[in-house]
Parts: structure tokens; C-alpha cells; sequence
């Protein structure tokens, strides 16, 4: 038989026999007509606070009684209903992480029951999945976007999903770090391309001269350069198929190096003719296909792959040509706020973080006696 616990103010909380704890609240009405709402908690004490919020939530007038969705159904309709409002890769990130990782282990609770250890479980069954540390993050951070709507709808109190980063640590494992080219290593690169790959070479020195990332790279136009003015204004990525603003919204403009625009013009020249002679008007897309459309981002790493192994240079992908801008920058001692604002951080606290170790080190001794008077003392 269940037994029965009172508390102070609690009201009546019963233990079942399945181990699970269960309190009932009577939402009013009389005879046939009476409303009861049951609770339901691993623990007493999960159960009791329950419990007291929704008599508090009673006594104030809220409607009771509203069963919460599942996590499955809440989440599904927000991402619907928000589309419209989320970049093509925000949507496409989230919707991944939710059909892979979140929904199958979370999916059918119910919104007003999701707490910590629900997050905390998601984080080890992902680990268990062998997968890394910064994708971990991305699938918790995906759920925290869903259980702060969820609080926004009043389904839950707080997020259970925020301040979770001692879960995320796991052991030794080392922080992944950036692997640039070096100076020597790029330029083998962009020569390889040059001799080997001419079709690529302007898209590739544009990515080492500019810190570009692929989508922001892929995205540009011919009315994005200002010749005059040697720069190029970043407005717009593609990814996966769809334009969308770059990333974290952040439109910029950066510098066009004199190696950079004398290739491109030249690049250009040479792309009017290349499709006037099939009888085709030059696109406005700076890289195109050969039929004039955007590039396939996964064409381009398969030829970034080709040129690496020309080269006989460690693998890397497109994405290191941005690192290799900005750690060559900071190692010839570029100010640390230029190199931020080119690589379109949000503040100049992420490009320390990525790349503190490439800023050159000075003797800090030298600097304790900067403040020292040294007129002489009569």
C-alpha cells in the first residue's frame, strides 16, 4: 500500500509502489464535477516544491489544471513558429541536434518536469556517443534555447540547462586549439594553388588575405569590393544552400591587401571572358561554378584537400585559412582590436581566448620598471 507523508504546508505527498513520488490538488468543483491535478517527482522534496509552487500559482489565480506539452512537441513548434525569424544554419543546427540527440532521450517529458539531471543525463549519453567536447556544448546549448522559451511560456520556473560547464569537462582531454599554417606553409599553399589549381587560387589567397570564413567567402559579389577604398564588404554567407547574414549578424568591411586586388582584377578579366565565349554574361558572384551558380561548400574542401596533398602539407580544412590569417597577423604584431574587428568577432575577449599563444612575448621584467624615476636625485 502507498504511504502517506504530510509536510508543514505541503499538503499530501504519497510514495508509490513503483518508487516514484505523487502529491493531488483539487483544482475546485464539487461531486462529478471536481478537478484534481496529480503530481509527479523522483523525489519527495521534488514532489513538495511542486506542489507548493502550484498552490502559491492556485492562490494568485493562475489557471491550473493545463497539462505542459512534451519536450518533442514543444520543441517542434517553437522551431516551426521561429524559422522565419533564425539564420537558414541556425535553424539547420538546431533542428539536428533536436532529431539526433536531444528528442531521443528527452523527448517525451513533459516541459514542466525537465530538470537538471534530464540535462545532465543528455551531456553523458552524448559523451558516450564519442562525440567532442564543442559538439556536446552545441546540443545542450540547443536545449537551453528550447527550456528558456518554455520558461518564457511559463512551463517551467528557471532554465535547468544554463551553468552546466563541470558536466561538460570530462578528464584530460585537451581543448581543441586552432592549427594554422605557418608563414612558409601558407605560402606553399597559395603557390600550389596558383600553378596547380588556378581556378582556385583567387577564392584561396582571398581566404588567406582576408580571414574570411567559407560561407562569408562563398557569399561575396562583385558589388561587395570597393576598389578605391581596397576593401570588401562582408554582408551575406551561404551555407547549405541559402543565403543568411554572417555570422552572429555581424556585417563588417575588410581590408583588401595590394596582392589580393591586383589577383582579383585580374581574375576577373579573365572570368568575363571565360563565360562571354559560351555565351554567358559575367555572374555577380565573385566564385562561381561553372554554370554560374554559388560553389558547393563540400566541392571546395575536397579541393582543399587535393591542394594539401600537392603540397605535401598536413591536412587542414578552408576554415584554417581564417586561423592562419589572424595568427599571422597578431605574430607580425597587428593590434590585437584590428584583427578582431576584421575577423567580425563580437568583441576582441573571443580573438585573445582563439589566439593568445600566436601574440608576441615580451619580457615582463621590462615592464616593472617602466613607472621608476629615473631623474637623478641631487
Amino acid at each position: 500500500m502507498a504511504k502517506r507523508q504530510r509536510g508543514n504546508g505541503e499538503g499530501s505527498i504519497t510514495q508509490r509502489l513503483d518508487g516514484r513520488w505523487m502529491a493531488r490538488i483539487s483544482l475546485g468543483g464539487y461531486g462529478k464535477t471536481r478537478r484534481v491535478d496529480t503530481l509527479y517527482g523522483a523525489t519527495r522534496d521534488e514532489v513538495a516544491k511542486a506542489l507548493t509552487k502550484t498552490l502559491r500559482d492556485k492562490d494568485t489565480g493562475k489557471t491550473l489544471g493545463r497539462k505542459a506539452p512534451t519536450l518533442a512537441t514543444f520543441a517542434n513548434t517553437w522551431l516551426t513558429g521561429a524559422a522565419a525569424a533564425l539564420k537558414p544554419s541556425t535553424h539547420d543546427f538546431y533542428r539536428d541536434h533536436l532529431d539526433h540527440h536531444v528528442l531521443p532521450l528527452l523527448g517525451r517529458h513533459r516541459m514542466d518536469s525537465i530538470r537538471r539531471r534530464h540535462v545532465v543525463a543528455l551531456i553523458r549519453a552524448s559523451r558516450q556517443k564519442g562525440l567532442k567536447v564543442n559538439t556536446v556544448r552545441g546540443i545542450v546549448r540547443t536545449l537551453s534555447v528550447v527550456l528558456s522559451e518554455a520558461v518564457e511560456q511559463e512551463h517551467l520556473d528557471s532554465n535547468p540547462a544554463l551553468n552546466v560547464r563541470k558536466h561538460l569537462r570530462q578528464g584530460s582531454e585537451a581543448v581543441p586549439e586552432p592549427d594554422p599554417f605557418t608563414a612558409e606553409e601558407a605560402h606553399l599553399f597559395a603557390e600550389t594553388a596558383r600553378q596547380s589549381f588556378a581556378r582556385w587560387y583567387p577564392l584561396v589567397l582571398c581566404g588567406l588575405r582576408t580571414g574570411m570564413r567559407l560561407g562569408e567567402l562563398l557569399g561575396l559579389e562583385w558589388g561587395d569590393i570597393d576598389w578605391r577604398a581596397r576593401a570588401i564588404r562582408v554582408s551575406r554567407s551561404y551555407v547549405r544552400g541559402r543565403i543568411g547574414s554572417p555570422k552572429n549578424h555581424q556585417r563588417r568591411t575588410v581590408d583588401l591587401s595590394p596582392q589580393l586586388r591586383g589577383v582579383l582584377r585580374l581574375y576577373r578579366r579573365q572570368l568575363r571572358a571565360t563565360f562571354l565565349a559560351n555565351g554567358l554574361p559575367r555572374p555577380e558572384i565573385l566564385f562561381p561554378s561553372d554554370e554560374g551558380t554559388r560553389l558547393d561548400d563540400s566541392n571546395v574542401r575536397k579541393v582543399f584537400t587535393r591542394i594539401c596533398e600537392q603540397a605535401e602539407l598536413a591536412h587542414r580544412s578552408p576554415h584554417d585559412m581564417r586561423h592562419t590569417y589572424a595568427s599571422l597577423l597578431l605574430s607580425a604584431g597587428a593590434p590585437l582590436l584590428y584583427v578582431s574587428a576584421q575577423l567580425g568577432h563580437a568583441n576582441s575577449t573571443i580573438t585573445l581566448k582563439t589566439y593568445a599563444k600566436w601574440m608576441p612575448k615580451t619580457d615582463a621584467r621590462a615592464h616593472s620598471a617602466m613607472l621608476d624615476d629615473t631623474r637623478k636625485v641631487a
